[in-house]
């Protein structure tokens, strides 16, 4: 049992002697909280939101099962993800003496096969990701180092570089990696003006929303007059697809923690918060057990290591409106108010929670705040361009070969990406589009993927980055469907505050699903109000853009406009010729069974839920398309190949 005196002298002692070798006297203490010396197998399963959702609880009950039956001496714990959410359940076991090896899509029913194996020193083949390099330790034959295969190597993992490394629940570990030396070093041999003057001089810019200066914020926030200040870290990440800040607090919460900590001090603030959205569970619990494991170590609460400083952190958990992303609408959360966004300025650093100055950064901004007090402004720009230093982290979904978490310096393209780090599209299909910044962000298509990831480049092309979230689009996406499920989407969000956003995105959704209307016997008028709505589209967006209140409604129309401009053929297909080619749009798409293959077996007729099927059994059937509805309930029901679209 390491004992907890021991840790804060190891934190003091290496926070304040950081040029002093003190290895020798914590050596032994050293080598148990980094796990270099083990005297029993230790295995990890990552229990991170994309883990879970593939099975990997149950995985940790077989593990837990297995042990117990066999009255194995192994210690289990929990890690947090790597990013290759394509491969999760992930597990590692660790020999005494041996390396780290690491296996991939390890379900419940692999893990009898895959413990007596590795036990004997068998490594099951078909499994196999990859072994940690430790000098150590004893290497696995003919297994391939992590830092070997392409999706670390080309990666540059400074905010993930513990993420999968460490147990999220366990803040020895994170001590045992450097955690909370730059806090405890930064408060007793730094001024806060000396802080804010690195964060300022490494050109650190928020990772989300305008990619404003965060040495700047610093600054407007200490110069703001009171006695009370906050820090609050805005953790709520609901745009669809996006989830590499919930990725980054489950898997590292203490880094995060470490982040609030150093920004709170270089402002004089004693109180912050941490917002996240209430159906992150996993998030929440993680961040609860990191905090009372960091004021039982004494990194939190008063006279924090006898400096003087006191600073309390507290969790809050957002009502879950997607609106309350929004820096004051999250403010007037907090303070139990209605989450609904305030006119600025003045800006939070002035006038923020409770009227106090406050600063607010995105999670994945906090997150480099560490690595920079420990590195030193200079070390953190030499990656990245010029306009944006450092590194961005990205979740990459949608139709490609690797859904995953993934961190690339500033300056790298879209297609780098999408193509060298997520493993392209499958093999029989092609990029169409990708889209980023979530349903206010923006959707390019497949000859943009050469755009450089650059907060000032995509600028200049009237382009917002947003948070991370990358979409991949193949060839059978539609997209109006896309534009429709966005627009649909921010209708349900808005907060209804401007009236602008409130009907503008009702009424932006009403043309899309008017245009993708099943034609049918409608008079005149109707079609000509379509066509009307159609054509005022683009006029209705400009208009959203410049009057509405908030961030929401100023981009709510991005992507409608985005589609319009790359993907106008799409739209004249849909209206004139009323026909969907990605074979997506419902209402657009009629089925015919194929007499030749249909064998009447009626299992297509037993699906429809409109009894558009007709035919006796073990004779071919036949669909009445004025009873169709096109759900393609019916083709997924056919084993024999005979139902297809017109």
């Amino acid at each position: 049992m390491i004992n907890k005196e021991d840790i804060r002298n190891y934190i003091y002692e290496t926070a304040l002697n950081p040029e002093k070798d003190i290895s020798k006297k914590y050596k032994k203490l050293s080598a148990e909280i980094n796990r270099e010396s083990i005297s029993r197998p230790l295995i990890s399963v990552c229990i991170n939101s994309s883990s879970v959702v593939s099975g990997a609880r149950h995985t940790h009950k077989a593990i837990l099962s297995y042990l117990k039956e066999r009255k194995t001496d192994a210690d289990l714990e929990y890690s947090g993800g790597m990013g290759l959410c394509s491969l999760e359940p992930v597990v590692s076991v660790q020999l005494p003496g041996m390396c780290k090896i690491l296996f991939k899509n390890i379900y419940a029913e692999k893990v009898i096969a895959l413990l007596d194996n590795i036990f004997n020193h068998i490594v099951p083949q078909d499994d196999i990701l990859a072994q940690i390099r430790n000098d150590l330790h004893t290497s696995w034959q003919n297994v391939p180092y992590l830092d070997e295969l392409d999706f670390f190597r080309l990666q540059e993992r400074r905010v993930l570089q513990n993420c999968g490394m460490i147990s999220p629940e366990d803040i020895n570990q994170y001590i045992g990696h450097g955690g909370y030396h730059t806090f405890i070093h930064a408060i007793n041999h730094l001024t806060p003006d000396e802080v804010a003057s690195i964060v300022k001089e490494s050109n650190l810019r928020g990772r989300s929303g305008s990619g404003y200066s965060t040495g700047i914020k610093i600054e407007k926030a200490m110069q703001a007059g009171g006695e009370q200040k906050y820090v609050i870290c805005n953790g709520v990440e609901s745009d669809p697809g996006a989830f590499l800040e919930c990725f980054i607090a489950e898997s590292d919460p203490h880094r995060v923690i470490e982040g609030i900590a150093i920004l709170s001090y270089a402002i004089g603030a004693g109180k912050a918060y941490i917002y996240v959205a209430w159906e992150n569970t996993l998030v929440i619990s993680r961040l609860k057990k990191a905090l009372e494991q960091a004021k039982e170590t004494g990194l939190l609460g008063d006279n924090i290591f006898n400096s003087g400083y006191n600073l309390h952190i507290n969790l809050f958990v957002s009502p879950g409106a997607f609106v309350c992303g929004q820096e004051t609408a999250m403010l007037n959360s907090i303070e139990g108010k209605r989450g609904v966004p305030s006119e600025r300025p003045p800006y939070p650093t002035e006038n923020g929670l409770f009227g106090k100055p406050t600063l607010i950064n995105n999670l994945e901004t906090i997150s480099n705040i560490p690595d920079i007090l420990r590195y030193g402004a200079n070390w953190f720009k030499e990656t990245g361009t010029n306009g944006s230093a450092g590194t961005k982290v990205f979740s990459v979904t949608g139709h490609v070969n690797n859904n995953c978490v993934a961190e690339i310096p500033f300056g790298k393209t879209f297609d780098y990406l999408i193509n060298i780090i997520a493993g392209s599209t499958p093999p029989d299909k092609k990029l169409k589009a990708f889209g980023f910044g979530g349903p206010s962000g923006h959707i390019l298509p497949s000859d943009k993927a050469d755009t450089i990831i650059d907060i000032d480049t995509l600028k200049q092309e009237n382009l917002k980055l947003g948070a991370g979230g990358l979409i991949v689009m193949d060839s059978d996406t539609c997209m109006l469907d896309m534009a429709r499920y966005y627009m649909g989407f921010l209708k349900e969000e808005s907060c209804g505050k401007c009236i602008t956003c409130r009907e503008g995105t009702k009424n932006i959704l009403h043309i899309l699903d008017q245009v993708t209307k099943r034609p049918g016997k409608e008079p005149g008028n109707q079609t000509l109000e379509r066509f009307k709505g159609i054509m005022s589209i683009e006029t209705l967006a400009e208009v959203i853009q410049d009057t509405a209140l908030c961030g929401l409604g100023e981009n709510a129309p991005n992507v409608v406009l985005d589609t319009l401009k790359y993907f106008r053929t799409e739209y004249e297909e849909h209206i004139f010729e009323r026909k969907c080619s990605a074979n997506v749009c419902r209402d657009l798409r009629t089925f015919y069974i194929d007499m030749e293959n249909c064998v009447g077996c009626a299992a297509c007729k037993d699906k429809c839920p409109t009894n558009a099927i007709y035919g006796l059994p073990k004779h071919p059937h036949f669909i009445f398309e004025n009873k169709c509805i096109g759900c393609g309930l019916c083709q997924q029901a056919c084993m024999f190949n005979a139902i297809f679209i017109k």
